[in-house]
């Protein structure tokens, strides 16, 4: 048997974000999954070291990695859609879970349950894992952040209602998540620099 996981998920590159948005520079899947990894591995970084967590860095970095591989099969959903009520987003979940358990099904059987781990939320996670999803959810809001400061810095005026109501999340998430104010406050402000002005 053909097993076509990886050949599936290379199909990330292919994955156009911000598809109702008129932007500067395209945004891929692989891109912002490359970023959401790197962002959610410092976040818990942030916690271990700053608030004394017990956090796997290294694990978050993975479901970061992979957190958005079910789009490969059901597309990018724009935000306002998907989150437009209980409703919505409820059978959008159940359609991502799906998605999800297609991707599995295309691995030898002897790998299935290794990356069922990681494309699959525990259905009763401990204290620390729930902790660490959160911290992926919102190393993900980062990431599309940082799209909309630097499609603002650009001169794309398009992200600016986007940027505001992202802004608004991340800061109800920093009021329960301090990693998440760190991030902000530490890292933020380097983006949208020349290289210049970054080295």
């Amino acid at each position: 048997m053909d097993a076509h996981f990886f050949a599936t998920v290379s199909r990330m590159k292919y994955i156009e974000r911000w598809a109702l948005m008129r932007s500067s520079r395209p945004e891929n899947l692989s891109e912002h999954s490359l970023e959401v990894s790197m962002i959610a591995h410092a976040l818990c970084t942030i916690g271990n070291v700053r608030y004394n967590r017990n956090l796997n860095a290294e694990r978050a970095a993975l479901i970061g990695l992979y957190h958005d591989a079910s789009e490969i099969i059901t597309g990018d959903m724009p935000t306002p859609v998907k989150y437009f009520n209980a409703d919505i987003r409820s059978a959008y979940k159940e359609v991502e879970a799906v998605a999800n358990q297609k991707l599995i099904d295309q691995l030898p059987e002897d790998l299935k349950s290794a990356y069922t781990k990681i494309l699959m939320e525990p259905e009763d996670p401990d204290e620390n894992t729930r902790l660490m999803y959160r911290l992926v959810k919102a190393a993900d809001k980062l990431s599309a952040y940082i799209k909309c400061i630097e499609e603002e810095r650009s001169g794309n005026q398009e992200f600016r209602t986007a940027k505001q109501t992202i802004e608004r999340s991340l800061d109800q998430m920093a009021e329960e998540l301090p990693e998440v104010w760190d991030f902000m406050k530490d890292f933020l402000p380097s983006y949208g620099k020349t290289l210049d002005e970054l080295t």
